[in-house]
Formats: C-alpha cells, sequence, structure tokens
C-alpha cells in the first residue's frame, strides 16, 4: 500500500479524494494538510509519514509551484499528483509546466485514480521515494544493575546535542527501573511506551507531545515501573524510521535485561556501549553478556565504558580488554559529588567540568568510532570463570 499526504487548503476536497483512495485499497492517506506549508514544514511532514506520493491540490499556482520546486531542491524521488476541481485544459497546463505529469478531478473516479497509480507504480519501482535518514543510533547497556548507565548515556546524549547541527534524542527503555525521569525531574505525563503503541500514528505534530526538550536535546523517558510490559517489534520499528528520519543521533538507554526489544535495537546500532566497573561482579556479567551478544553476531559492535574507575583499580584498563576481548571506548574517575550535584538540580554535568569535558570528547569519538574485536587472553580467564559442577 502506498503511504500519501494530501495537501490543500479545501477541507471538503481532501475528505473525498482521501476517501476514494483509500477504497481502492492501495493507498493509505497517512495526512491531510489543510494549508500549503512553507519548505520547512512540508519536508518534517513528508518524513515524518515517509511519503510515497503527494496529492496537490493547484487552486494556489503560486503555493503550489513553491512546494514542487522545494521536493526538487531537496532532490526527492516523490510521485505528485495535481488535484483540479474540474476539467481545464489551462489548468493542465500548468501542472504540466511544472513537471507534475499526474491529475485528478472530481468526481474522483475510481477508473482514474488506478491509471494514475499504475504510472506512479512504474516510476517508483525506478527510483523508489527515499529520505535522507543519517541517523545513528548507541544503545547503552549496563553489565549489572548498579554500574552508572543512564548517568553515562543523559551525559552522553547531552553532549553529542551540544554538537553543532545535530539533533539527538535520549530515549529510556529500561521498562524495569527507568531513571532518566528521576535524574531530570520530568513531568511529562507522555513515555517510550505512549511512543511505541502510536508509532502507527505518529507525526510532527504528536511527536513534540511525548518528548521533552532540555538545553537542545529531546528525551523520552520510561513511565512509570512496567516489567509486564512487552513491546511489540513491528511497532517499534515502525517508531524506529519515524526518530530517524528526525534526529541525526539517536541513544537508548537499555535495562540490561537483554529483552527482545533491546536485541532488535541493539541490531540497528552503529554501537553498543558496554558500562561496567572495574570489579569483579560487574566485569563478569560484563563477559557472560558479551559471550551471549556474541552469540547472536553483535560482538563487532561492541565497546566497553569503565565507569567509577579509582587510582588504583582492581583491573587496568589493558587486562579489562584482555578479559572481555572487546575495546575499552572510554574511562570515566569516579565522580561522586559532582554527579550527586547533578542529580540535586536535576540536570547534567556543566560542559567545563573535568567530566564534562570527558563526555564530550567520548561524545565525539563515538560518532566515528570503529569497533575491531580484541583477542581474549587466557591468563584472566580463569579468574572470572564459574567452575563446573564436578558429575555425580
Amino acid at each position: 500500500m502506498f503511504r500519501s499526504v494530501i495537501i490543500g487548503p479545501d477541507r471538503g476536497l481532501n475528505t473525498r479524494l482521501s476517501e476514494a483512495l483509500e477504497a481502492t485499497g492501495y493507498v493509505a492517506v497517512n495526512r491531510s494538510i489543510e494549508s500549503y506549508p512553507n519548505g520547512v514544514e512540508l519536508l518534517r511532514a513528508l518524513r515524518a509519514s515517509a511519503a510515497e506520493i503527494l496529492f496537490l491540490d493547484f487552486i494556489n499556482l503560486e503555493r503550489t509551484r513553491e512546494i514542487v520546486e522545494a521536493i526538487e531542491a531537496e532532490g526527492l524521488s516523490l510521485p505528485v499528483v495535481a488535484i483540479h476541481r474540474q476539467v481545464s485544459a489551462e489548468a493542465l497546463r500548468e501542472t504540466m509546466r511544472l513537471g507534475v505529469r499526474e491529475s485528478l478531478w472530481e468526481p474522483f473516479e475510481e477508473a482514474a485514480i488506478m491509471e494514475s497509480l499504475s504510472h506512479i507504480k512504474t516510476f517508483l519501482e525506478r527510483r523508489p521515494a527515499q529520505y535522507d535518514v543519517q541517523s545513528q543510533l548507541f544503545c547503552f547497556l549496563p553489565s549489572k544493575a548498579g554500574v552508572g548507565t543512564s548517568t553515562i548515556a543523559l551525559n552522553v546524549s547531552a553532549a553529542l546535542a551540544r554538537r553543532p547541527d545535530t539533533s539527538c534524542l535520549l530515549s529510556d527503555f529500561d521498562l524495569n527501573s527507568g531513571m532518566i525521569r528521576f535524574l531530570l525531574q520530568l513531568q511529562n505525563s507522555f513515555c517510550v511506551t505512549d511512543a511505541v503503541e502510536r508509532s502507527l500514528e505518529m507525526d510532527e505534530n504528536l511527536w513534540p507531545q511525548l518528548v521533552t526538550r532540555i538545553n537542545g536535546l529531546d528525551v523520552l523517558h520510561a513511565g512509570s515501573i512496567n516489567p509486564n510490559y512487552r513491546i511489540d517489534p513491528s511497532r517499534l520499528q515502525t517508531l524506529l524510521e519515524f526518530l530517524r528520519r528526525n534526529y541525526k543521533v539517536l541513544c537508548a538507554d537499555l535495562s540490561g535485561n537483554l529483552e527482545r526489544y533491546s536485541l532488535e535495537l541493539m541490531h540497528e546500532a552503529k554501537m553498543v556501549v558496554l558500562v561496567c566497573t572495574p570489579e569483579v561482579p560487574s566485569i563478569h556479567l560484563a563477559r557472560e553478556k558479551l559471550m551471549f551478544l556474541k552469540s547472536i553476531d553483535l560482538t563487532n559492535r561492541i565497546g566497553v565504558v569503565l565507569n567509577r574507575v579509582h587510582k588504583k583499580p582492581l583491573f587496568s584498563t589493558k587486562q579489562v580488554e584482555e578479559l572481555l576481548g572487546v575495546p575499552v571506548l572510554q574511562v570515566f574517575a569516579n565522580d561522586y559529588h559532582g554527579v550527586n550535584r547533578a542529580v540535586n538540580t536535576a540536570t547534567t554535568l556543566t560542559p567545563n567540568s573535568e567530566m564534562g569535558k570527558q563526555f564530550s570528547h567520548f561524545a565525539a569519538s563515538l560518532i566515528d568510532a570503529k569497533v575491531e574485536p580484541h583477542e581474549s587472553k587466557h591468563r584472566f580467564l580463569e579468574f572470572l570463570t564459574v567452575p563446573s559442577r564436578p558429575a555425580v
């Protein structure tokens, strides 16, 4: 079924066309816009709905010309169908002059619609409607509860949002104990499960109601504890497609329970940031998770962040890399007081603080990071390996 948008100031005309299109069973009308949007609004609406066909009312030739030119300037391979109230040689000449080859008149008869759709289908087979999708997705995964993953995800996301021309969204997918709402004292009642549930109707008008903007960063919190909720992978994929069209960078704070939807997100990610502390339980569980992720072909996109590192840690960075077989991307010191000040003020660490600078550096490195697997060294492995039980 083709996804479409109708643009025109006549609500009645739009409704009649929408009903005629959907009656064919081949066209879904995702949006009906009762005004002529400017270039920015137009592209935002088309990206949000991933439109494959634009039905455009040609009653205002000046505004329709601006819209057609905006589509051409953006390089979108988007078929435009002119809408007219009655058959007119003059109207047909105007549409042809703008390069619009398909037209429909009232009454919108099924035969005429199907003929246009046949032409559009042939066109789209040669040049599919594609939108610029450059989003990079980063997933933050804890080795165990309490290693500071949410703090890192929040501050890295904030650092990414501060980069020039970088729109960033932080989503909290920890339905068991999501911390982002608490860390930022968010009051928005909408949460990530609402976004998933309403993914099929998502557009540029609904989305701002779901997120909270904080210093240039959009945040979607996890809501109240809801461990029994099961995220539908197909709806998650629909939501992710919408987000990729509207943000340059996506960050997902995961629970660490390796739910099915978390695995779906990690398979879509450019990098999975596994957070652990240089302590035996944390490294042991990090290694267990890495073994599982390796079994589902995720190893080469995983990097480790060592958090809360003291001056004399139990394991050095090199030893952790040897134990886990993946690179340590960043080491963060234990700044207990700085983190607690940020929590008390419901904000992120200040960019000019020592930790703030580290987050900015790490955020920059993530954009161009390349992860290569390391070979594990056996001399440390026995220390973390759970001994097997003797045969009875």
